[in-house]
């Protein structure tokens, strides 16, 4: 099995151009420096990664069910696409 939450923080890392430790669960996006594109890129990175489609909207991100308000919210939310499936 895939290592979900080392993936998740190694995709946000790199878009970041941080050092994948520097990665917290309780980081969010602005914490990490990732902008509205970059958070658009890392979403189409987790979905190539996991063969899923992540439930987001970049005009509304707030919105969805895709939850990106931490690393931690992000990871639990790859988590349960992966484990269902899509």
């Amino acid at each position: 099995m895939t290592d979900v939450a080392g993936k998740v923080r190694e995709i946000l890392a790199e878009q970041a151009v941080i050092d994948v430790a520097d990665v917290t669960d309780d980081a969010s996006l602005e914490d990490l420096g990732i902008d509205s594109l970059g958070l658009v890129e890392s979403i189409f990175a987790i979905e190539e990664a996991f063969d899923v489609q992540v439930p987001f909207n970049a005009n509304e991100p707030d919105a969805g069910d895709f939850d990106i308000s931490s690393v931690a919210a992000i990871i639990t939310a790859v988590e349960g696409l992966v484990a269902d499936g899509r």
